[in-house]
């Protein structure tokens, strides 16, 4: 598979090394432009390069990493991406620790307003409840494996996540649609920040 990443900080490195060390091609992108990404890519190894936001949204599935407020400006300068599976690991901070504040959406949950921004677009909650060095670590443990919680609206490509999720090692948990699984995913929610293992 090929997947693109929208963002380069500490989540999408996490979960773009466990993609290129299980095969994938990865693209990396930032706000900076795809030279400010070469020593990261160099470390990442062959399968990864880097492109511009707009270029990585044309991989086979994609990876939603940016900061909160930057959401809106990097949905308005991707293409239309009908019927592309959209992992969203964002997490709706208006403003960051140490005074950190949730942004009002509402009504809406995170994953319901970024899917409002990316029409066409199935949109899957993911990678927004670990924190990024719990990602990047090895999730099988004596105990079990780490648990993934995911949302979303669309079944197919809810399990194209789950399937992705697993082959990692993660164990992934399927908590419903965007509005009722997002909503206990997401910052405030009671599964944010929650860290648990399913026992094999």
């Amino acid at each position: 598979m090929r997947i693109g990443m929208i963002g380069a900080g500490t989540v999408a490195q996490a979960v773009a090394r466990h993609a290129v060390r299980h095969g994938h091609e990865v693209v990396l992108s930032n706000s900076r432009g795809p030279a400010s990404l070469a020593p990261l890519v160099r470390d990442l190894g062959p399968l990864a390069s880097a492109a511009t936001p707009a270029e990585a949204a044309g991989a086979d599935l994609v990876v939603l990493a940016v900061g909160w407020t930057r959401v809106p400006d990097v949905a308005a300068v991707l293409p239309r991406l009908d019927g592309t599976v959209v992992v969203d690991a964002t997490n709706q901070f208006a403003s960051l620790p140490p005074r950190p504040r949730i942004a009002d959406l509402g009504d809406l949950t995170g994953s319901e307003y970024v899917a409002s921004l990316l029409p066409g677009a199935r949109v899957v909650k993911a990678f927004n409840t670990l924190f990024a060095q719990y990602i990047a670590a090895d999730p099988r443990h004596e105990a079990g494996r780490q648990v993934l919680f995911l949302a979303g609206d669309d079944p197919d490509a809810k399990g194209t996540v789950a399937d992705l999720a697993s082959a990692f090692g993660f164990a992934p948990v399927d908590l419903g649609p965007l509005r009722e699984g997002g909503r206990l995913m997401q910052l405030g929610g009671p599964l944010s920040g929650l860290h648990v293992l399913k026992q094999d």
